[in-house]
């Protein structure tokens, strides 16, 4: 089989599972965090620093590699792990995400998505056999179908921002004259994502060492919600996701979702809840039994000079940082705040004092205000490791069954808690 998954505890006060995924490229314990790596890399970062910070996973991104360098190439150099230099797990998107947050340079009809490159400009169509060759070429250890994922809530009733979003469907109102509709376009996602599925599982030719996950739409529509995971659970698959989250809908909707549809997919195999999240985002997740989840937040942060702790978000260009010599956590043991346990010990003292050492606040904050690149390799690696260390206080937790030390060192994960750092945000 391409992919084993066994449950190893249970919570009994939740729905939450400790487990873990065997592929053919080795293991990783569940619930698990993936860092996001779009062009093969996780921007800026050595992929020997990102296993140190704890990651047995990484996902890339099927459109961009697709794109640049193309399928082939990385065929041809031995697959995206050998060409990454990632021995591990991998998991890649279908390209089917883009189909909304590019929605203003895409067009999508039942075929497919046709998307403007944002490489050169010209027209490329990404369908359900397209997205399936492109992920056989790449491949890695799971696959994702392509699906058609619609904004969550109506994007009318939203900010200028989300109704952006929109675009899209605009198109196809300005042709067809009619108004907006969201029932109907959820409807319409829901019916297009299990026929694309059907096409994907048939397009598919490497099953012997490459899993291919379906994934549930519905929006917040808690029956749509359920009619997708009967329809997307009805093929048989070695495993499911849970799509269309964190994409306008506020926490307690995200919430909401996970807690109806995760109990709907087939408990022996794994559920990735797709695009989460933030730390509350993650222990609700996997609290509704989640088992794998993924986000960009600790690269993209941290090449802006925010540093994710326990109690918030450390903004780094503060000036109130200029002369502090502490760390970023000193809970932390990631290279930047605790750089003695890789090996790397800082001569004499501290900020005046005797101690171990680390990279400073202020030594950070002046390589942001620098333009230096070290800067957002330090904070992104902590970032990283930020949230690898949330996931093994979840998995403590699942495995003792016992939340409240969680809640105790992980204040920003606990819905209606605020950080105590001036600066700091839940």
């Amino acid at each position: 089989m391409a992919l084993s998954f066994t449950i190893l505890a249970r919570s009994r006060s939740t729905n939450a599972r400790l487990g873990r995924v065997e592929t053919a490229h080795g293991g990783f314990d569940t619930p698990a965090f993936m860092p996001v790596g779009t062009q093969g890399t996780i921007k800026g970062l050595a992929l020997p620093l990102v296993k140190a910070t704890g990651s047995q996973i990484i996902l890339g991104n099927t459109y961009h590699l697709m794109l640049r360098p193309g399928g082939s190439l990385v065929e041809k150099l031995g697959g995206l792990h050998a060409f990454a230099g990632w021995p591990g797990p991998m998991l890649t998107d279908s390209g089917g995400f883009q189909a909304y947050s590019m929605s203003d340079i895409n067009a999508v009809n039942d075929d497919g998505v046709t998307f403007r490159s944002i490489i050169d400009g010209s027209s490329v169509h990404l369908t359900p056999e397209r997205s399936i060759e492109v992920q056989n070429q790449l491949g890695a250890d799971i696959i994702m179908a392509f699906d058609d994922c619609p904004p969550s809530v109506d994007p009318t009733a939203q900010s200028r921002a989300a109704q952006r979003l929109m675009v899209t469907q605009q198109k196809s109102v300005a042709r067809s004259k009619k108004p907006y509709d969201h029932a109907r376009r959820l409807d319409e996602a829901n019916e297009r994502t299990i026929r694309w599925l059907e096409r994907c599982k048939a397009a598919h030719r490497r099953a012997h060492d490459q899993s291919l996950f379906g994934i549930v739409q519905g929006g917040t529509d808690l029956d749509r919600r359920t009619r997708s995971a009967g329809q997307v659970t009805g093929i048989d698959l070695p495993g499911y996701a849970i799509g269309g989250v964190a994409v306008g809908e506020g926490f307690e909707e995200i919430v909401k979702v996970v807690e109806h549809t995760a109990p709907l997919l087939p408990e022996a195999k794994p559920r990735y809840l797709m695009g989460v999240g933030y730390e509350r985002d993650s222990r609700a997740g996997g609290r509704a039994g989640g088992d794998v989840f993924d986000c960009g937040l600790p690269r993209g942060n941290g090449r802006n000079a925010f540093a994710f702790t326990p109690t918030g978000v450390v903004r780094l260009r503060n000036a109130k940082y200029a002369e502090d010599p502490s760390p970023i956590d000193p809970t932390c043991d990631c290279l930047a705040c605790r750089p003695e346990a890789h090996g790397w010990v800082f001569p004499g003292v501290s900020g005046g004092r005797e101690g171990p050492g680390c990279y400073s606040k202020g030594y950070l904050r002046h390589l942001f205000m620098a333009k230096e690149m070290l800067g957002p390799i330090l904070v992104s690696l902590h970032n990283v490791r930020h949230f690898q260390r949330l996931m093994v206080d979840i998995r403590a937790a699942i495995r003792d069954d016992d939340w409240f030390p969680l809640a105790r060192r992980w204040p920003v994960a606990v819905p209606g808690e605020t950080a105590s750092a001036g600066d700091a945000e839940a």
